[in-house]
């Protein structure tokens, strides 16, 4: 392998626009090699100021280009099992686009599929990696309550985010943000209780209590028909610590720098991944319980 990871990106999304390109284009130890889309036009035009990306047609053909070490992929919840485990069987490294999948199951079997290549595999949660958040939660060690808030509305319907068969709804797209944020800090819960404002079979708002070991709680909110918040809470014995915004924080830092590095490093050193896939599924099995509840309470 050469000194810096050659990257390849599943799909011309929005937020390779919004935030992976200048990601990677400031990696101290990676580089974008190629974007591949269905639509290979449309990868163009994403590539218009960086010239020395190439845009394939297809993703099959980014996933057998030798010249390739690992594949972001940032396509809908719904493609990231198949597309993640197809890019490890290519013998790729991957970067998965949270949620890593649509439940724990599917996590698990992508962990499986990691080990069998002998491959990396990490959840894009970028947030994690920002200097001042892991200051946030060494400071917030004391806590016994954790409120974690994520909502914003999503005005077209043809957004993913609105796609139930896509793997859209609230939980999946911000919610898993605010439980994993609430894990960090206080660990795993040992009880679910959720409700859920639903429209078919999508989650347009869900809330979750969770309670943990020693009376500690979290309260979990995620909405994608409300104004935008994206705020959380620490309360301790003696004080009551808040951060906002949360998850999208750049103050000082590009979070995706920080993350498209700690991952080659782990590649390239071949050290331990920052996110274990043992913290993805625990964070997918939270959102299956919290899934769970919603629909049964809101059945009744």
């Amino acid at each position: 392998m050469p000194e810096g990871l050659r990257w390849g990106m599943l799909g011309a999304a929005h937020i390779a626009q919004r935030a992976l390109l200048s990601a990677f284009a400031a990696s101290r130890n990676g580089r974008l090699v190629a974007v591949a889309s269905r639509d290979v036009d449309k990868a163009r035009a994403l590539l218009v100021e960086h010239p020395d990306v190439r845009a394939v047609e297809g993703y099959d053909a980014l996933l057998a280009d030798p010249t390739i070490d690992a594949v972001y992929n940032p396509l809908p919840n719904s493609l990231h099992k198949e597309w993640s485990i197809r890019s490890l069987e290519a013998g790729k490294h991957v970067l998965c686009e949270k949620p890593i999948a649509l439940n724990a199951g599917e996590a698990e079997e992508m962990a499986a599929a990691a080990t069998a290549s002998k491959r990396h595999l990490m959840e894009a949660f970028m947030f994690r990696f920002h200097p001042a958040m892991r200051e946030f939660v060494s400071t917030a060690r004391d806590a016994i309550h954790v409120s974690s808030r994520f909502g914003f509305t999503a005005h077209d319907e043809a957004d993913i985010r609105l796609q139930a068969l896509l793997g859209g709804g609230a939980l999946l797209d911000v919610g898993c943000y605010t439980v994993s944020v609430s894990r960090w800090i206080l660990g795993e819960p040992v009880d679910v209780v959720a409700a859920a404002h639903l429209r078919d079979s999508l989650d347009l708002t869900t809330n979750a209590l969770l309670t943990f070991s020693g009376n500690r709680t979290a309260t979990v909110w995620s909405s994608v028909e409300s104004a935008r918040i994206e705020e959380v809470t620490v309360i301790t014995p003696t004080d009551v610590l808040r951060r906002a915004p949360v998850f999208s924080a750049r103050e000082g830092h590009d979070p995706y720098q920080l993350m498209v590095e700690s991952f080659g490093d782990s590649v390239l050193q071949g050290g331990p991944d920052a996110i274990p896939m043992s913290e993805s599924i625990a964070n997918m099995r939270v959102l299956d319980a919290i899934r769970e509840s919603s629909r049964s309470r809101s059945a009744l």
